[in-house]
């Protein structure tokens, strides 16, 4: 059996792009693998603690905890335990000003944990969470894709890269906002990309 995690992100809710793809993609997903299970977290709706002082004291574990640190430290660990659980993840990385949403960034500061999903060494930071595949359905209303302005999908890679899932496949839909050619055009690409990620796995 197959474990899914899928990861929405958006503060849209039923208007949202990258949620309605990444609803797309479960459907097909059950559709070409009915064995597998699928557990979706939508961040915007269960939202997370931000990383400030507290919270950061908390993940560290470096010293007596309040009971408010020791449920953030709980809450990251089974975050981290459904990542490690999952053979395949899907985000959804919509650009908000350049950037990845705050509900997503709040999730990689849970999940970027040192000595649980990564470790320093001698050559450097080494990734724990290997052998998974991703995908990230990218969406902006504007056309950025490989230029200097992609800013959210870039952020999101290396922070999957970091622990260790490097094997990332991206499902692209760019040009929301420039007229119903362009939007039309971006969604068929997106869908594609997901279709053939599905296929693939």
């Amino acid at each position: 059996m197959k474990n899914v995690l899928v990861i929405h992100s958006s503060i849209l809710g039923q208007y949202s792009q990258s949620t309605s793809l990444l609803d797309e993609f479960a459907v097909e997903w059950q559709k070409q693998h009915p064995e597998s299970n699928i557990v979706i977290r939508d961040l915007a709706e269960d939202e997370l603690p931000s990383l400030d002082g507290k919270a950061l004291a908390a993940l560290s574990g470096n010293a007596e905890l309040t009971d408010e640190q020791k449920a953030i430290a709980e809450l990251s660990l089974r975050l981290i335990d459904e990542l490690k659980s999952a053979d395949h993840v899907a985000i959804a990385v919509p650009m908000y000003n350049f950037g990845v949403p705050v509900q997503l960034k709040k999730w990689f500061d849970l999940i970027c944990r040192a000595g649980i999903t990564f470790k320093y060494s001698e050559t450097g930071p080494e990734g724990l969470l290997t052998g998974k595949k991703a995908l990230l359905v990218a969406t902006t209303g504007g056309v950025h894709r490989n230029t200097a302005t992609d800013l959210g999908l870039l952020h999101t890679q290396t922070i999957l890269g970091f622990v260790g899932l490097t094997d990332v496949n991206v499902a692209y839909a760019e040009g929301l906002a420039m007229g119903q050619n362009a939007k039309d055009a971006g969604l068929s690409e997106a869908r594609k990309a997901m279709q053939s990620f599905v296929l693939a796995n």
